[in-house]
């Protein structure tokens, strides 16, 4: 690549999607663990991410956040590894639709249910949780992947959304939703990640009444 890869996360953060994304392409990184409160907040990682919140990546000059745009930028960059449709092609369209229907409704609706906020269905863009569930199941019961017949992204940001959230117990754990989210966590790559994480987890807790980033 030429460029300098630069991880930055914290192990009990969404930011263990991006380690799985980085341990699928395959691409060397430099890793920079950030805590919560403090080096988070901190004014040299504000001027990476005004939000200070993991994940986040630096390519180079380029700073990308968000899991789903992080995650799509990587596969990007390796476009013999298939892990994104080839630009152009037919399945293109639903890979981006299942990205940003998980990034997008999915989050919301379920962020606003843990804090017994949700809104009327006709003013929030998730609608009714209902309509929600049912298109999440339907997507993914019976299948091993979102799109075309090979694990993309799309199936990793899926199987990763599955399993932290029947975890936390915030979806109930439907047979469909559980074989998806076992299928692919079993990859070596999401194997991998899990490890580093589970290992640097130990060194950064999160502080007493601090919440995840």
């Amino acid at each position: 690549m030429g460029k300098t890869l630069t991880f930055y996360t914290n192990p009990l953060s969404r930011a263990r999607i991006t380690r799985w994304m980085l341990e699928e392409t395959g691409l060397p990184y430099e890793e920079v663990v950030l805590d919560f409160g403090t080096t988070m907040k901190s004014p040299e990682y504000l001027a990476v991410n005004p939000m200070g919140k993991v994940p986040a990546i630096r390519h180079g000059d380029l700073v990308v956040t968000e899991n789903a745009a992080i995650c799509a930028y990587l596969a990007d960059l390796v476009p013999e590894k298939g892990l994104a449709p080839p630009p152009g092609a037919p399945e293109r369209g639903s890979y981006y639709r299942w990205l940003f229907f998980l990034a997008g409704p999915v989050e919301s609706l379920l962020t606003a249910k843990e804090a017994g906020a949700l809104a009327r269905p006709l003013s929030a863009g998730y609608g009714t949780e209902a309509d929600l569930l049912r298109t999440l199941e339907q997507a993914v019961a019976g299948r091993q992947h979102l799109v075309g017949d090979r694990f993309t992204t799309a199936d990793l940001l899926m199987a990763a959304f599955l399993g932290y959230y029947m975890m936390v117990g915030m979806l109930e754990k439907k047979p469909a939703f559980v074989a998806f989210a076992q299928l692919h966590a079993a990859r070596p790559a999401a194997v991998a990640a899990n490890a580093r994480d589970n290992a640097l987890a130990v060194q950064h807790p999160v502080p007493a009444g601090m919440q995840e980033a």
